[in-house]
């Protein structure tokens, strides 16, 4: 191993390690980000505890991503959020092999579709693209609501207001 490289463990998240996954989004996020729309959606709700990834170094996290289900009409998605690495472990490719690990596990879990809301230009080299039509509570910029299609055609004729599942 190289001196300084990071040896990565990736595991599904356990109900241990809520509070230290907590403080990692609350380092990476502004104040304030249980403010978003995104948290309405998420508020009461449990997350898809599969799909939930953290990313430790001597049994500390480094990383961590999240997803939960919503509706969008009639059709069920994966809200990704948060999805955080700590600073002093940015620019090593952990962002991507969280994300990247997640897709796959939720595409072999059968899930159809994913949705996030962030920055085209980032989430766009995972395959993420614009939405039309699919509406985040607000105040979402419509231009950060992006979807990626974990089946071909996943996203034909899906719009609406994204909801909690009910």
């Amino acid at each position: 191993m190289q001196p300084g490289r990071w040896t990565r463990v990736l595991s599904q998240e356990q109900p241990e390690d809520r509070w230290e996954v907590e403080a990692l989004f609350d380092l990476c996020f502004a104040p304030g980000r249980e403010a978003l729309s995104s948290y309405r959606l998420r508020d009461g709700a449990d997350p898809v505890r599969d799909l939930c990834l953290v990313a430790r170094q001597d049994g500390v996290v480094g990383g961590a991503i999240r997803f939960w289900e919503v509706q969008i009409g009639t059709a069920r998605a994966l809200l990704l959020g948060p999805i955080a690495v700590h600073p002093t472990r940015q620019g090593e490719g952990l962002g991507a092999e969280l994300m990247l690990t997640a897709l796959e596990r939720a595409a072999k879990a059968g899930w159809d579709r994913v949705l996030l809301v962030g920055d085209a230009p980032y989430y766009g080299r995972f395959g993420f693209q614009q939405l039309e039509g699919v509406h985040m509570p607000p105040p979402t910029n419509p231009a950060r609501v992006l979807g990626l299609a974990l089946v071909p055609g996943a996203w034909d004729g899906v719009a609406g207001d994204v909801t909690q599942p009910g």
